[in-house]
């Protein structure tokens, strides 16, 4: 049985997470401020013995320095997300994606100086390749990034801003640190109020309304489904071989 932190455990990946976790009998440890996560996502949940949820911001130091104690993994999903937040509150966006991440990797820092062992699994997110043309991307591709007048590149940017912090405290700490860039997560628990695609789509199936689509209708997605992912990087989690690197999932 491992102790577990997951940042942004109340999330829809996040809550997926935690419950497989605790079916495999670890315990689990939730810091989430419910920006957009929902206490809904944990109510089935709720009593379980082994699960503690704290309601705080992980941009919080004090915070971080508490919770990060003792743990033996920990899961960083925590982050501003969605196309419509994003779009309206760059600044939000890019402070909530480096500052905590700034903080945890100190964090982290300080237990392996001491020789506390600790692995983390980072999230990432395919919008790092921003504007790259080509149809299937690699690992090793070029990050594309439109201008920075456009405020829907600030995700991407603070997301790799995130990786390059990460890398580094793997190449200058031998943090053991996995980067995880998902593709368009769908399942249950999903929610259209952050700009995602299909709940959107059966909401207004459902509805009788019309499917909007932007743009000229050719995009392409690659959609990956929750259940998938959290198997994915529960498994790079125990694959040393993995750690210090960069996986696409989706």
């Amino acid at each position: 049985m491992s102790n577990i932190l997951i940042t942004g455990g109340a999330g829809f990946i996040g809550s997926h997470l935690t419950e497989l976790l605790l079916s495999r009998n670890h315990h689990v440890t939730i810091v989430d401020d419910l920006s957009t996560g929902t206490p809904t996502n944990l109510k089935h949940l709720e009593s379980h013995s082994q699960l503690t949820f704290i309601h705080g911001d992980i941009g919080s130091e004090e915070l971080i320095q508490e919770v990060i104690q003792g743990k033996d993994q920990v899961y960083h999903l925590a982050a501003a997300v969605g196309v419509a937040l994003i779009a309206k509150q760059p600044i939000e966006t890019i402070e909530r994606n480096i500052y905590p991440t700034q903080l945890l990797l100190a964090a982290l820092r300080q237990r392996i100086e001491r020789g506390e062992k600790v692995t983390t699994f980072f999230s990432s997110t395919s919008e790092v390749y921003g504007k790259n043309p080509k149809e299937v991307w690699t690992e090793e591709d070029d990050l594309v990034f439109g201008s920075t007048t456009r405020p829907r590149w600030s995700y991407g940017v603070s997301k790799a801003i995130d990786e390059f912090l990460a890398l580094a405290c793997v190449k200058e700490y031998n943090l053991p640190i996995v980067i995880g860039r998902f593709f368009n997560v769908v399942g249950p628990r999903q929610t259209g109020a952050y700009g995602m695609v299909l709940p959107r789509f059966v909401q207004a199936a459902l509805s009788g309304k019309p499917l909007r689509v932007h743009d000229d209708g050719q995009q392409i997605r690659c959609f990956s489904h929750v259940h998938d992912v959290i198997q994915a990087i529960t498994q790079l989690m125990e694959t040393p071989e993995a750690y210090g690197k960069v996986i696409n999932i989706g």
